[in-house]
């Protein structure tokens, strides 16, 4: 009785937060703004990794939240590269959802059309449940994390449109079983797209960027031409 009652509540706190993420969602399609949910466990690169795809994405403006529990570095680090950053601190929460993203975006200024990083809490676990109003999930691993993380960790690998494979610069350095990663990443999502590339060096990013600047922009014409036929 006692494991059906948690059962409930949590299908309950799953359906408020997707019912407010499909809000989000239709509202920033609705201004043009191509949404990512940017995940990956602490210390994979997330933010070098958001740096480096906006450096690679031109002709398309790029916002930005950060979900830390504490701090607002990478916001400040952001701010003083001329990004248009945010900061959402969760104060303890292992993850960012929907009501904190809503909050956050009903007080950005989208002037123009272009991609929104969401940078969420760093975990393997809770951010790949919770949707937050993203149009693609990507996740962010490191070599240095271990080969065995697609094992470890299925729902963010299941979950994800897109992987990058950071500090791919250190493999001479560290033992990575790039075969056995693949395996596991093909066996849980078979037509993911996946990059290797190195924050430190750049490599790989301009293919990344060039993914992504092409599916984004496959979006937004698709919000505006489904905007103009609901204006006709």
């Amino acid at each position: 009785m006692h494991d059906t009652r948690k059962i409930n509540v949590m299908e309950d706190i799953h359906t408020e937060n997707d019912h407010i993420a499909d809000n989000i969602n239709e509202d920033l399609s609705g201004k043009s703004i191509f949404v990512l949910n940017v995940m990956g466990a602490p210390g994979v690169g997330k933010t070098t990794t958001i740096i480096n795809l906006i450096k690679n994405t031109d002709g398309l403006t790029s916002y930005v939240i950060e979900g830390d529990i504490e701090s607002d570095i990478d916001t400040k680090k952001l701010r003083d590269m001329g990004i248009d950053a945010y900061q959402i601190n969760t104060f303890g929460a292992c993850h960012l959802d929907a009501p904190l993203v809503h909050n956050m975006t009903q007080n950005i200024n989208f002037a123009k059309e272009g991609i929104l990083y969401i940078e969420n809490v760093g975990n393997l676990v809770c951010p790949a449940e919770f949707k937050i109003g993203e149009h693609i999930k990507v996740l962010i691993c490191s070599v240095t994390e271990g080969s065995d993380k697609p094992y470890k960790y299925p729902l963010a690998f299941e979950n994800a449109d897109i992987i990058l494979i950071n500090k791919t610069d250190l493999i001479p350095y560290i033992e990575f079983d790039e075969e056995y990663f693949m395996k596991g990443v093909k066996a849980l999502n078979k037509n993911v797209e996946v990059f290797k590339v190195s924050g430190k060096t750049g490599d790989g990013f301009k293919e990344a960027g060039r993914w992504l600047s092409e599916n984004a922009s496959k979006y937004i014409n698709a919000f505006k031409e489904i905007h103009n036929h609901d204006h006709k």
